[in-house]
């Protein structure tokens, strides 16, 4: 069974990889999205998972890019009555979900699932975990070759973490080993072999390499 890496060097169980859509306006609107009122969830495989900070792009998309994100970890079971609040996350970090933006474009306009577009190899980065739970509020950032491409707040959220957390529970119900992509801000955009990133929760940063 595939794991997660805390930053002390523990391992942790992986479970399920919930992904939540148009969780800030300012990217709903770059995208040319509509607000749906309601958090927008899909999925990855386990195997798209890599705490590696070395991404290889699949080669059956010419427009991957880069959305840098909040990512919790559920550290317990929840029974399903339970209330739920923030003590179920044990565990956040910053990832990059990658999307093959043409491929999802193609899948949309067909009304077809964007499991291709989001589930390939390497699609879903994660940075070692911190214990706990996250601030209130938490800065993101991503640079692309030392070009700012990303830098926002998570209080702009239009789902703040506990309403996810709720959403999520209530409809699938969460449980130990499940991580939370909370959705990335504006500025999201494409990726080539070379590159170089930096993504930042906070103080910490980490160095990803493209190839």
């Amino acid at each position: 069974m595939k794991s997660v890496i805390f930053k002390d060097g523990s391992h942790a169980p992986l479970g399920n990889i919930y992904c939540i859509g148009r969780s800030y306006a300012e990217h709903i609107s770059e995208l040319g999205n509509t607000p749906t009122g309601e958090p927008v969830v899909f999925m990855k495989p386990t195997t798209a998972l890599t705490q590696d900070n070395t991404l290889t792009l699949p080669s059956f998309s010419d427009n991957i890019h880069h959305e840098v994100e909040l990512v919790l970890y559920i550290g317990q079971d929840v029974a399903d009555d339970t209330n739920i609040d923030l003590s179920i996350i044990t565990g956040y970090g910053v990832g990059l979900d990658l999307t093959a933006r043409d491929v999802q474009a193609n899948l949309k306009a067909k009304g077809l699932p964007w499991t291709l577009a989001k589930g390939f190899r390497d699609g879903a980065w994660l940075s070692p975990l911190t214990h706990g739970t996250p601030p209130a509020v938490s800065t993101l950032f991503l640079s692309v070759n030392d070009e700012v491409r990303q830098h926002d707040t998570t209080d702009k959220m239009l789902f703040d973490c506990l309403y996810q957390l709720q959403y999520l529970h209530r409809h699938f119900g969460l449980r130990q080993g499940d991580l939370i992509y909370t959705g990335t801000p504006k500025g999201v955009g494409k990726l080539v072999a070379g590159d170089a990133l930096v993504a930042k929760l906070d103080d910490d940063a980490y160095v990803i390499s493209i190839t």
